[in-house]
C-alpha cells in the first residue's frame, strides 16, 4: 500500500530525508541530468518568484515511509497550465501501480488548481527521431501509458526537432486537458511554449531556436497527434473521477449513535448528524469517504495513557443504560486517585454534566477514526475533509474530559499533521478550544485560535481569556479572542479577520477548523444571534485562505436550524477556496 503526499516545505526535519531520496531516484533514472539541476529542487521549492513558476513535490511513500516514487509538478500561474517535469518510481522496486497512481495525483493537483491541463516532454516513438531500438519501445510503452489518459503530442510543431545536431531522442510536447478539451488556441499555445522555453531551459536554448518553434505553431486551435495505443472513444474516461476528486471529503462517524444520552435536558444527541447530513446531500459539494481504523498510538501522543485506560475500562464495567456523572473531584491530593471507577470520574473531569456510559468510549474512538481518515485525505491531496462526528472533541485536555467532549479530535489530527508541516488551529465554536490550547500551549508547530464567548459568563468559565498566549517555545502561538454576551455579526467579522490575518501571517501548511454552530440565533447553549447568512459569510471568508483545510465538527444543538446553518458554512467556503 502507498500513500502519495505533497512535500511543501523541503527543510522540515521530517521532509529533509526524503529530499536526499528523491534526488536519488532522479540521479538513477534520469542519469543525464547535471548534479546541479538536482540540487536545485528545494531552491525552486522555495523561490518560485526567481523560477517563475510554483514547483509542486509529490512522493509516494510505501507504509515503511520509504520513498518509492516522485512527481515534480511546474505551476505557472500566468498562463494557468502546469508542467510535469519529473515523474520516476525507484529503480528496482516492483512498481505495482505506483506510476499510475502518481500521474492521477499529477492530475488531481492540476485539477484543483483549475488549470485547463497539464504540459510535458516524452521521448519520442518516431524511429527517424530515436535511434536506439530498446529506447524506441520504451518510449511507445510510456506514450501508450500516457494516452489512455487521452494526453498525447502536440502535432504539426517542430518542438520534436534537435537543439543541438547530435541530439538523439529530441522529445514530443504531450498534453492532457484533464478531460475537458483538447481544442487549445493558438496564441495560448505560443505564450506557453515560450514560457517553458525560456523558463524551464534558458540556459540549454538559443533564442532562435525557441522563436522558431514558437513560430512552428500554426493551427488553430492547435491539433494533437491521432490516438496510436487508446480507442477514441476512452480517452476522457477520467473526467468524472476528477470532478469527484474536487469535492469536499466527507467523513461521518457511523457509529455516533451508539453515544445517546436519552436523559432529559441532554442536547448532545444523534439527531445533530442527521440534520447535518440531509442539508449537506444538498449541495452536490461532498463525496463521502468510509471510516478507516487507526492505532491508539495516535491518541496516545495527545492524551494521557492514565486517562486513556480509565476511561476505556470504566465504560467497559458500566451496564447498559447507565451513565455515571462525575460527583467528587479530588483536588485536595491529586496523587491519590480513588480506587472506585464511578468516584474516579472526577479525577479525570472538569465538570458535572457530561457522563460515563458503557458506549461513550467506542463513539469517542470511532470520532478519533474518522477524524484520522479526513486527516490521511488531506495529506493525499484533498483540499478540504470534513468529519461530522459527535460526541465533541475541543474542550478535552491532555488527561481529562468535559463539555461533552472525551478525546480531542482537532488535536489528535493536528499532531498528526504537524510531523509534515505546521498547523493553525481556528476554533470558531461558541465556547473556547481549551481542550487545543492546553494541549499545545508550550509548542510553536501548532498555532492555536479561538473566537468565543468570554468565560465570564460562558462556559467552560477557567480558560479562554485573552492573556493566554502560550508559554515557553510555544509564546504568542495561542490567541483568544473572547467576546461580549450580545456580540453582532459585524463585531465579530471584524475579529474573524483579525483570526484569519494571524494565521496567514504564520504561513501554516495546513489549517484545521473547530466548527461550532452554537453561535446561532436560539441555540441553548449561547448567547448570539447569528444567522444563515452569517455562516455563509464566515465560510466564504476562511475558504480565502486557500489552504487544506480538515473541519471538525463540533458544537451545536438548535436542531431546527442546525443543517440549514451547516449548508450555508459549506456554500461559502467551497466558493471561494475553490476560487484560487
Amino acid at each position: 500500500m502507498i500513500r502519495i503526499r505533497k512535500i511543501s516545505n523541503p527543510y522540515l526535519d521530517t521532509n529533509i530525508s526524503n529530499m536526499e531520496k528523491v534526488r536519488d531516484i532522479i540521479r538513477r533514472q534520469f542519469p543525464d541530468l547535471s548534479e546541479n539541476k538536482i540540487n536545485a529542487i528545494e531552491d525552486q521549492m522555495t523561490d518560485p518568484i526567481k523560477y517563475e513558476y510554483q514547483s509542486i513535490l509529490l512522493i509516494a511513500e510505501d507504509i515503511n515511509e520509504g520513498v518509492r516514487g516522485i512527481a515534480l509538478l511546474l505551476y505557472m500561474s500566468d498562463l494557468r497550465f502546469c508542467f510535469l517535469d519529473y515523474i520516476a518510481v525507484s529503480p528496482g522496486v516492483v512498481t505495482t501501480g505506483t506510476g499510475g497512481a502518481l500521474y492521477e495525483r499529477i492530475r488531481e493537483e492540476a485539477e484543483s488548481l483549475e488549470v485547463f491541463g497539464i504540459f510535458f516532454e516524452c521521448l519520442p516513438d518516431d524511429p527517424s527521431l530515436c535511434s536506439d531500438q530498446k529506447d524506441l519501445v520504451q518510449n511507445q510503452k510510456r506514450l501508450a501509458f500516457y494516452e489512455r489518459f487521452g494526453a498525447r503530442p502536440i502535432a504539426n510543431t517542430i518542438y520534436e526537432s534537435r537543439v543541438n545536431p547530435d541530439d538523439d531522442c529530441p522529445p514530443y510536447l504531450v498534453f492532457d486537458g484533464l478531460g475537458k478539451s483538447d481544442a487549445i488556441p493558438k496564441q495560448t499555445v505560443r505564450e506557453i511554449v515560450k514560457a517553458i522555453l525560456e523558463r524551464k531551459y534558458r540556459d540549454y536554448c538559443p533564442r532562435t531556436y525557441i522563436d522558431s518553434v514558437v513560430e512552428s505553431i500554426q493551427d488553430d486551435p492547435v491539433v494533437l497527434r491521432s490516438p496510436r495505443y487508446t480507442r477514441t472513444r476512452e480517452l476522457h474516461s477520467y473526467k468524472t473521477q476528477l470532478g469527484e476528486k474536487n469535492k469536499i471529503f466527507l467523513v461521518i462517524n457511523d457509529r455516533h449513535h451508539i453515544h445517546h444520552i436519552k436523559e432529559r435536558g441532554y442536547v448532545e444527541s444523534p439527531v445533530r448528524v442527521e440534520n447535518i447530513k440531509k442539508e449537506l446531500d444538498k449541495t452536490g459539494l461532498f463525496r463521502e469517504g468510509k471510516v478507516k481504523e487507526f492505532s491508539e498510538k495516535f491518541i496516545l501522543k495527545v492524551h494521557d495513557r492514565s486517562f486513556f485506560n480509565y476511561f476505556k475500562k470504566v465504560c467497559k464495567s458500566l451496564s447498559k443504560d447507565k451513565s455515571v456523572y462525575p460527583y467528587v473531584f479530588p483536588i485536595r491530593n491529586a496523587t491519590r486517585a480513588p480506587k472506585e471507577l464511578s468516584v474516579r470520574a472526577g479525577y479525570y473531569c472538569f465538570d458535572t454534566f457530561t457522563p460515563l456510559n458503557q458506549n461513550a468510549f467506542l463513539a469517542a474512538r470511532w470520532g478519533v477514526n474518522a477524524t484520522l481518515t479526513a486527516t490521511e485525505g488531506i495529506i493525499e491531496g484533498n483540499i478540504a475533509a470534513y468529519v461530522l462526528t459527535r460526541p465533541p472533541g475541543h474542550h478535552a485536555e491532555r488527561s481529562v474530559f468535559g463539555g461533552f467532549c472525551y478525546f480531542n479530535n482537532c488535536a489528535i489530527a493536528a499532531n498528526y499533521l504537524s510531523n509534515i508541516g505546521n498547523v493553525a488551529i481556528l476554533d470558531i465554536d461558541f465556547h473556547h478550544g481549551n481542550g487545543q490550547q492546553q494541549i499545545f500551549y508550550n509548542r510553536n508547530d501548532v498555532l492555536t485560535i479561538s473566537i468565543h464567548g468570554h468565560p465570564s459568563f460562558a462556559y467552560p468559565y477557567f480558560s479562554g481569556f485573552s492573556e493566554e498566549t502560550g508559554e515557553g517555545p510555544g509564546h504568542g502561538f495561542n490567541a483568544n479572542y473572547p467576546l461580549p454576551e450580545k456580540t453582532t455579526y459585524k463585531q465579530y467579522s471584524a475579529v474573524l479577520g483579525k483570526a484569519i490575518k494571524k494565521i496567514r501571517n504564520y504561513h501554516p501548511e495546513f489549517l484545521i477548523i473547530a466548527l461550532g454552530f452554537d453561535t446561532s440565533k436560539g441555540d441553548p447553549t449561547g448567547t448570539w444571534d447569528f444567522s444563515f447568512d452569517n455562516f455563509h459569510s464566515t465560510g466564504r471568508e476562511i475558504g480565502k485562505l486557500h489552504l487544506p483545510t480538515l473541519i471538525v465538527q463540533e458544537g451545536g444543538y438548535r436542531n431546527q436550524s442546525l443543517g440549514a446553518n451547516a449548508r450555508a458554512f459549506f456554500t461559502g467556503f467551497y466558493d471561494t477556496l475553490r476560487r484560487i
